[in-house]
């Protein structure tokens, strides 16, 4: 099975290629910039199409939440009319695609953990572009899967584990919004649901294409996380902080973000049997992980999952 993943730099890519190393059954072709780039139809035509892929995932995007509100442009052109080229470039190779989306597309005021039927309403311009995103991906390719995922973390990129390290490198105490509440999500994990995905495509089982939600099994807030980073740093010898809370309202964000991000993920279980764990059992190995490469800083350009 050849799976193609753009976005060969971000974080989902990279544990793709972590998990897929070994599988003598999957082999993985990463794309990204400069020579597939979103922005440039034409790159991502011929890229995907000299691939020959069987399943394509659709991880690149423009994922700089504030950044976006100065760049509407290109937060569309990538997350939207790039993620539809993508899409269409799949389906004339006759290859199924999974098309990663967000949370985001939710306004957050639901007092349940948000469904595949519940209204779209997003509060800003990374939001609203990953939903056209969205459905421009199954309107050019009727062979898909649409997961949505929340806050993802890993060892790799840019992410809120490793920017809460990274500040308490340099400060005692940090503020971190205490009534936004998700599902914080490994990506190593999401790379297994996303293979074991990819094998039910090849096998051409039309039933699972849909949009699905899939994130980490346990919900928690902002600040309450930042709190199990700093704590399970602090027992391996790592950075650690204090975590003094504060109000959505109070913190200085260009962006508006859903206060409630969690996910409801009954709908994959019931076509997938398959579950993600909760951060209680994935967070630990990746900040051990992180600590091991010393947080060096970040070797590609913020903003781009590329």
């Amino acid at each position: 099975m050849k799976v193609v993943v753009t976005g060969r730099f971000g974080q989902v890519a990279q544990s793709l290629a972590e998990k897929a190393a070994g599988r003598p059954d999957v082999e993985l072709v990463m794309l990204g910039r400069p020579e597939f780039d979103l922005t440039e139809p034409d790159t991502v035509q011929a890229a995907i199409r000299d691939a020959r892929p069987d399943i394509v995932v659709s991880a690149a995007a423009y994922t700089a939440v504030d950044q976006a509100e100065e760049e509407p442009e290109l937060a569309f052109a990538v997350n939207a009319k790039g993620s539809q080229a993508v899409a269409l470039a799949a389906r004339r190779c006759g290859a199924p695609i999974i098309h990663i989306s967000t949370d985001y597309v939710f306004s957050g005021t639901s007092k349940e953990p948000y469904s595949e039927t519940d209204l779209s309403v997003p509060l800003n311009v990374y939001g609203r572009s990953k939903l056209e995103g969205e459905q421009l991906v199954a309107r050019a390719n009727p062979m898909h899967v649409i997961l949505r995922t929340a806050w993802v973390y890993s060892p790799f990129g840019r992410n809120f584990v490793r920017d809460m390290l990274q500040s308490a490198q340099g400060r005692d105490s940090v503020s971190v919004v205490s009534d936004q509440w998700g599902s914080p999500t490994s990506a190593l994990d999401l790379a297994d649901a996303i293979l074991r995905i990819a094998g039910r495509l090849h096998r051409r089982e039309t039933e699972a294409y849909g949009t699905y939600h899939l994130a980490g099994a346990d919900n928690i807030s902002r600040s309450k996380f930042a709190r199990a980073i700093f704590a399970i740093s602090a027992a391996i010898g790592g950075p650690s902080a204090q975590v003094t809370d504060i109000s959505a309202y109070d913190y200085p964000a260009r962006a508006l973000r859903p206060l409630n991000s969690r996910l409801n993920c009954q709908k994959f279980w019931a076509t997938f049997r398959f579950d993600l764990p909760g951060w209680t059992m994935s967070l630990r190995p990746v900040i051990e992980r992180i600590n091991r490469l010393d947080i060096q800083p970040i070797r590609h350009a913020p903003g781009r999952d590329e």
